[in-house]
């Protein structure tokens, strides 16, 4: 065998292993995002229930409660992308904790068993998407940390794969709580 031969055989097996390594990125970041998308889902499911516990007691919050409502059609329309996703999700959640506030106002509401497990269910699964957005997150690092770093930007580049977005903390949900507030 030339050596020649050999030198094209081992940079036909660098780019092979280089396109695998991207195209296993990219699929893994798919895979995670499916996996928060199930549990958005979740959560969606949870709001006409919310909305409905809530909504004979709080009069004053209906626009509240129209949002929600909102926000849960326009997440569960079909061919949303994943940065319209992340986008209302922010939103989503910025509004769930309006109407959470918003509860404590109404001790009877606090009190009734349904709006207590509703309560509880919701708290399971804002857990599970905060996993669920750490390990999404940490995914789009490794693939975006792939498409930017030599020899891989090149590959990545020839077949088009583009940087991708992770979810961030809205700045309503950076604020410090005020505890004063809380017990008023």
């Amino acid at each position: 065998m030339s050596t020649t031969l050999i030198v094209l055989i081992v940079i036909a097996l660098i780019l092979v292993l280089i396109y695998n390594s991207l195209v296993a990125k990219k699929n893994q970041v798919e895979n995670i995002f499916a996996s928060v998308d199930t549990v958005l889902k979740k959560r969606y499911d949870l709001i006409p229930n919310l909305v409905a516990s809530v909504g004979k007691y709080m009069e004053h919050e209906k626009s509240l409660l129209a949002e929600v409502t909102k926000l849960r059609a326009d997440a569960s329309r079909p061919n949303i992308n994943e940065a319209q996703k992340i986008a209302l999700d922010a939103k989503v959640s910025s509004a769930l904790g309006s109407i959470m506030v918003a509860v404590e106002s109404y001790p009877e509401l606090k009190a009734n068993e349904t709006m207590m497990h509703l309560q509880r269910s919701l708290n399971e699964v804002e857990e599970q998407i905060s996993a669920a957005r750490r390990a999404y997150n940490q995914a789009v690092t490794d693939y975006n940390n792939a498409i930017e770093m030599i020899p891989t930007s090149i590959m990545a580049s020839i077949i088009n794969y583009k940087r991708k977005d992770v979810f961030i903390v809205i700045e309503s949900q950076r604020e410090n709580v005020s505890v004063k507030e809380l017990f008023n």
